[in-house]
């Protein structure tokens, strides 16, 4: 299953899907900007947590035109 279909992604994932380092994703998960989930001592980072920091970038970064 690619990154792209699954709800749980590894860190090396989560780093690809971003575009960042390791020590950047980290940074991102125990500030909690990004929330994870451990699987035993997995840690996973839900898709859905992704795309909401992302959402949450866009809205501080870009403002938006009223019409």
């Amino acid at each position: 299953m690619s990154a792209q279909h699954a709800r749980l992604l590894t860190i090396p994932q989560t780093m690809e899907a971003l575009s960042l380092g390791r020590s950047k994703v980290f940074e991102l998960i125990e500030s909690g900007e990004i929330r994870s989930v451990k699987i035993g001592r997995s840690r996973r980072i839900p898709m859905s947590a992704i795309n909401e920091y992302i959402e949450r970038l866009e809205s501080e970064q870009c403002p938006r035109v009223s019409a």
